[in-house]
């Protein structure tokens, strides 16, 4: 009769006579465990297989029934496991005692056999019911957790797809994307702990800066091909044209938010990085002439990104750097093109950038 699909019961009593009358009675029913101490019993109630309920003898030496209750309540293995309390002792104050330490049922001795299968059936229906929503929300839960990594994937691969837009216009820029979203996370995770940054750059902002960091020259789509892949040097009004991608990036993200029902945080740092990427802290960049702090630190972040990126990258219009000029370039425009402290992180952790970059080379500089 030991039928594993049954419930199994677990009864813990010292008295010989006890188990056997209880175990006599639910052995038809049930498969039914034994032990005639509370450290036995702690023992089979962890082990397997676990049971679904506990017939749990109050009054036994050594460990008493409220002293095996406790234990049971304080390993994962038995937490959940409800107790039925079995003893002599009929006063309201035990009964509220036991209950109140967390047991399912009360029953007093001498049993009665049809109040024992009535409380056992009563508390493993509702154990049953119980596992069910337990397992009804871990596969909820589960559902959630994949349509939330399926939908983020979604939104990735649908960044890089719009960010390689630019890129295809653009064919010197290769792994620009990949190389700006590694310096990007980086450049945000070294500076976490700044005084000046700390309250900005959150763990979900640096993801957030990361995934935005690939959309900030989407606006290049709008650039004739005659000036984006110019050999030589632009003459004024091409230059103008040019600057006119930043603006035109952000301007795309904007009407594109327009056709969600909220604000996306995403969306606000991409357009902060693609529509002031290219200000400098000397308030002598484009499009805004933004000085300093005006500027957004996602943007401040991107621009050290994007201009070492360009230095050591070949371009239409220029070699490939070495990575030692391109610092030394770099540094020269400490508080003029770039945030003191950010760059001060950028040199201070030089030849981990050199590391993203070598990662996700082509055509770059190696010296």
């Amino acid at each position: 009769m030991n039928d594993p699909s049954r419930p199994t019961l677990l009864i813990v009593d010292d008295a010989p006579e006890n188990l056997f009358v209880l175990s006599e009675l639910l052995q038809p029913l049930y498969r039914v465990l034994a032990a005639n101490n509370g450290e036995r019993g702690l023992q089979i109630a962890t082990a397997e297989p676990r049971p679904d309920l506990i017939l749990l003898d109050v009054m036994m030496p050594g460990m008493n029934g409220y002293q095996v209750l406790q234990a049971l309540q304080a390993d994962a293995l038995s937490a959940n496991t409800p107790v039925i309390f079995l003893t002599a002792l009929s006063s309201p104050r035990e009964e509220e005692r036991g209950l109140g330490m967390g047991a399912a049922d009360y029953i007093t001795k001498p049993i009665t056999p049809a109040t024992v299968l009535a409380r056992v059936r009563t508390q493993l229906q509702a154990k049953q019911a119980r596992d069910g929503l337990q397992n009804q929300n871990a596969t909820l839960e589960a559902e959630v957790a994949r349509r939330m990594a399926e939908n983020d994937l979604t939104q990735q691969v649908s960044i890089r797809a719009l960010a390689h837009l630019a890129e295809i216009r653009d064919p010197d820029t290769g792994k620009h994307l990949a190389r700006t979203q590694g310096y990007m996370a980086l450049l945000a995770d070294l500076l976490k702990n700044h005084p000046r940054f700390q309250a900005t750059l959150t763990p979900l902002c640096i993801s957030l800066l990361a995934r935005s960091a690939p959309m900030h020259d989407i606006g290049k789509v709008g650039i004739p091909d005659h000036i984006l892949n110019k050999p030589g040097k632009l003459t004024a009004p091409e230059w103008a044209v040019m600057q006119t991608h930043a603006k035109l990036g952000s301007d795309a993200m904007e009407l594109a938010e327009q056709d969600i029902e909220r604000p996306l945080e995403f969306f606000t740092l991409a357009k902060e990085i693609a529509h002031w990427h290219h200000e400098k802290w000397d308030g002598s960049g484009y499009p805004d002439h933004l000085a300093g702090d005006a500027i957004p630190l996602s943007a401040r972040l991107m621009a050290i990104a994007d201009v070492f990126d360009a230095l050591i990258s070949v371009r239409v219009y220029k070699p490939a750097f070495p990575f030692g000029i391109a610092r030394d370039i770099m540094a020269e425009q400490r508080g003029k093109h770039f945030d003191p402290d950010i760059l001060d992180a950028f040199l201070a952790n030089f030849e981990a950038f050199v590391a993203i970059a070598e990662q996700y080379c082509d055509d770059l500089v190696s010296a």
